[in-house]
């Protein structure tokens, strides 16, 4: 494939979904006249992938699409060890097979995103696991010490109380080793890995005697306004269904659109700059342009006939109040039964600590009365409706 040099493209490339290129844009606008090695890794921590793991993954095709020569990278090598970046504590220790049923459904995810036939898929732990000692011994002779004991992550925890593991510290060392195997021109990451990526410019010039550039993406905002990640359980996956996704979606706050258009939509940056003086002159309701963004994104990871469904669908629910076209049935073979011990039968909560957590939020209703009695007991009968939030519900059969 021909490499597109449009100053243009370039330029959006190296622009759009962009948090920082190191170490200068200019001077990799100019090497990306010709082909170059671009790499993303991402370590199998767990089996979906969400919308923040979609930001670096466009980018990756952009440059695909470009004419370079681009890799994904699954860290099958360094996830065995634990990336400390962003981590209060250590990470739970995961094992070989845990990491291949992760990444089992992980090319189906990343193909609404990728076309494998101009990406090729790579495992670090093709050679991170082959190493002996006496090549850790060379790699680790590369950094200092105490650039690694220095990091600010690791500073915090020792301040805390906490401690820092050995093999927290031998992450960068590892995923920097992979630019030195493939021998890569330009490695794009979030921003929690800027430590980890320069770690690997450095190798690559040590040890290769290259230069590496790097771009870093902008982390993603959950539905709640926090760093979107599983563990907050504020995610929109790319498996969620249309119906989940459009109101996921239309659940985020108003001060995320906008960003939510940048980094998740390929709408023009021209247009998403008109959105946004639109709303700042309070010329267009939120709600409209939520409805824009919900169904476009509905629509690249779907199809626009599922977006359209989904938002017919969203405004049956949550717009005339009306339970959903399809829900969700469940036996209960009790008559009567309290209100925590209903929630937790028919998996609409995983304890009865959680139940009562919801229900004192006003979080659940039952054929569409608020109940915020934990201790009340529930009459059972067919075709009841029982509903935790905004848009999860279970019928009972």
């Amino acid at each position: 494939m021909r490499i597109n040099k449009n100053p243009k493209k370039i330029e959006g490339t190296l622009t759009r979904r962009v948090a920082e290129v190191i170490p200068g844009k200019k001077e990799l606008a100019s090497l990306m006249k010709k082909k170059i090695k671009v790499y993303l890794g991402i370590d199998p921590t767990g089996g979906n992938l969400h919308l923040g793991h979609a930001i670096p993954l466009k980018k990756l095709q952009e440059f695909a699409d470009l004419g370079h020569d681009v890799i994904l990278l699954i860290g099958t090598g360094t996830v065995l060890t634990g990336d400390p970046s962003l981590r209060s504590s250590k990470r739970a220790d995961i094992t070989e097979k845990e990491v291949r049923e992760n990444i089992k459904g992980w090319k189906k995810q990343a193909g609404k995103i990728l076309d494998f036939s101009k990406v090729k898929i790579k495992h670090n732990g093709d050679w991170l696991l082959k190493l002996k000692l006496k090549d850790i011994i060379n790699i680790a002779s590369n950094i200092s010490a105490i650039k690694l004991f220095q990091r600010e992550m690791f500073q915090r925890r020792v301040k805390s109380g906490d401690t820092v593991f050995v093999h927290e510290t031998l992450y960068p060392l590892l995923q920097g080793y992979d630019s030195v195997v493939m021998d890569v021109d330009l490695e794009i990451g979030g921003t929690d890995q800027v430590f980890n990526m320069l770690i690997g410019r450095e190798l690559q010039r040590k040890m290769n005697d290259r230069e590496k550039f790097i771009i870093t993406v902008p982390m993603a905002l959950g539905t709640d306004g926090r760093q979107m990640s599983k563990t907050s359980g504020n995610c929109i996956w790319i498996l969620d269904s249309p119906n989940e996704m459009f109101g996921k979606v239309m659940s985020i706050s108003d001060n995320l659109i906008i960003s939510y258009f940048e980094l998740f939509t390929d709408v023009p940056s021209k247009k998403v700059k008109e959105y946004k003086e639109r709303l700042r002159l309070k010329k267009i309701n939120p709600i409209e342009l939520k409805r824009k963004l919900a169904f476009g994104i509905v629509k690249d990871y779907h199809s626009e006939n599922a977006a359209q469904k989904a938002e017919k669908e969203f405004s049956r629910v949550f717009r005339e109040k009306k339970i959903p076209s399809k829900i969700r049935l469940a036996m209960v073979k009790d008559s009567v039964i309290d209100t925590c011990s209903l929630l937790v039968k028919i998996n609409l909560a995983p304890s009865k600590t959680e139940a009562r957590r919801l229900i004192l939020q006003g979080g659940v209703k039952i054929d569409g009365k608020v109940k915020n009695d934990w201790k009340e007991k529930i009459k059972i009968k067919k075709g009841q409706v029982v509903q935790v939030g905004k848009r999860r519900f279970v019928q009972i059969k």
